[in-house]
């Protein structure tokens, strides 16, 4: 994918996330950060530190504007430092294609959905529970945590289905 196209979506993820997204909370449980579909949708033969750099400049960047002191850096940094890993072991049989993307139009809904929940989740996980600073209030933060990982799903798999096609490269 073009570097012209990766700054276009990174920046409409991340005003999506602090303009309209951030507001956006289910039950005071439920919290959608839509800018790990950016992440999620990073091509498969991007280098484990260009990852890594990209999580931490999103992370960064909504830090800024949650007020939140490094820790959406933190978990986002996590979760494109597991994405390897994760997309090694739920390879396909053939393995990947060079034109293949992780989008759920291109890799289908079983694939990308155990992908995107375990990533997803995993970063759920790491950023609740340093928020809460602690195991003090354990089940309420697993419960944020699922009902978040749950909320996040949904709102990629709708941005999924409305605004990418199986032919484009991101």
């Amino acid at each position: 994918m073009p570097l012209v196209a990766q700054v276009f979506y990174f920046i409409i993820y991340l005003i999506l996330q602090v303009v309209l997204v951030q507001k956006v909370v289910l039950f005071d449980v439920a919290f959608c950060f839509l800018y790990l579909g950016f992440l999620l949708m990073l091509p498969f033969e991007a280098g484990a530190i260009r990852l890594m750099l990209m999580g931490l400049l999103m992370g960064l960047c909504v830090d800024i504007f949650y007020n939140s002191l490094g820790i959406h850096a933190a978990a986002s940094v996590f979760i494109m430092y597991l994405r390897p890993h994760a997309v090694s072991i739920i390879a396909p049989r053939g393995g990947y294609e060079t034109w293949m993307t992780p989008k759920l139009k291109v890799m289908g809904f079983e694939w990308f959905s155990i992908y995107s929940l375990l990533l997803i989740f995993l970063h759920h996980l790491l950023l609740f529970f340093i928020e809460a600073g602690g195991f003090g209030n354990f089940f309420y933060t697993l419960l944020k945590v699922l009902a978040s990982t749950a909320f996040t799903f949904m709102v990629i798999v709708i941005i999924q289905y409305l605004f990418y096609s199986a032919r484009r490269s991101i």
